[in-house]
């Protein structure tokens, strides 16, 4: 990426300047921050409060998790890097262990490669299995392969907010009553991608981020579903109202921003209508389900995988 001359006047570049631009446009410019607690969860949620793209991975041989920001320009990065140096004393006093930033640049083409290893097939349910593009899988009766590659967005199938939340759209898919689907905060488009291939429609995503709806559109051409069985779109889930209620609601966004707003998605989906609610430490999952108790809502699940609670509630109301 180049920022073009605000002067009208056009002149030839130079050699030297269009290697230049080549060189910076062909780069992402990275910053690791590492995790060597064993329970990285505190981390997932401090270093995702920055809203910036970020992926991770886990290092099996030692345990640390891995989380890589990525900007465009050597400025952005460092920029992210002084915001996470500023915050790192008041983290590691909460009890992330989080290591220093470091910071270095990549070659794009070289991304991919580097994060093969990490990324197996998964096997969500008996009808969804993810499979990462370079690994070769062939699918047993009944089963949905969704292909997705490790992104700058969030949503692999990995974490265990994302998990559950795949999980669920499993088990319902093919019931009559759950067809409409909702995918709030859908970051790569995972959820809403995995709800085409098991068959739900129509099928709405949106995310506050414009590149994730980028990403998760690119992903889904990947896929092949049908092209109007999924309306990507960018908004905020703090203002966003339903044009007509969903029967299943998709929510993996953080957790102030679900308590704050528990009201309005609960009025995405219909009376009789399921939400999934992820993206929440175990220690608010108590407050959370109280508030969306309140404002309609019956709890009829929780499922807890390290320090990440996730829940299915009902719309009474």
């Amino acid at each position: 990426m180049y920022i073009k001359e605000k002067s009208p006047i056009t002149r030839r570049r130079s050699g030297a300047e269009k290697e230049n631009m080549v060189r910076i446009s062909d780069r992402l410019f990275c910053i690791r921050v590492t995790d060597f607690s064993g329970n990285p969860d505190l981390s997932f949620e401090l270093l995702g409060a920055l809203e910036a793209p970020v992926s991770s991975y886990e290092d099996r041989e030692t345990g640390a998790m891995n989380f890589f920001f990525y900007g465009e320009t050597p400025e952005e990065q460092r920029v992210l890097a002084d915001r996470i140096t500023a915050n790192l004393e008041s983290w590691r006093e909460l009890g992330a262990n989080l290591t220093d930033p470091e910071c270095f640049d990549l070659r794009k083409e070289e991304w991919s490669e580097v994060w093969k290893k990490y990324f197996p097939i998964l096997h969500i349910a008996a009808n969804l299995v993810i499979r990462p593009s370079w690994l070769e899988y062939a699918p047993r009766p009944g089963e949905a392969v969704l292909e997705i590659d490790p992104g700058m967005s969030f949503g692999t199938g990995q974490h265990a907010t994302t998990s559950y939340c795949l999980r669920v759209l499993a088990r319902h898919a093919g019931e009559a009553e759950y067809r409409r689907l909702l995918d709030a905060g859908t970051g790569s488009g995972i959820l809403a991608i995995a709800g085409a291939l098991l068959g739900y429609r129509p099928i709405d995503a949106f995310d506050y981020d414009p590149d994730a709806v980028s990403v998760a559109r690119e992903n889904a051409a990947r896929n092949r579903p049908e092209a109007d069985l999924i309306r990507f779109f960018t908004a905020d889930a703090t203002e966003y109202d339903a044009p007509e209620p969903y029967d299943i609601a998709a929510v993996n966004i953080l957790c102030p921003i679900l308590r704050a707003h528990a009201a309005r998605i609960v009025s995405w989906v219909r009376p009789g209508g399921l939400l999934v609610l992820a993206g929440i430490l175990s220690g608010e999952f108590d407050a959370l389900a109280e508030d969306f108790t309140r404002a309609g809502a019956a709890e009829l699940e929780r499922c807890t995988e390290k320090e990440w609670t996730s829940g299915l509630f009902r719309r009474c109301r």
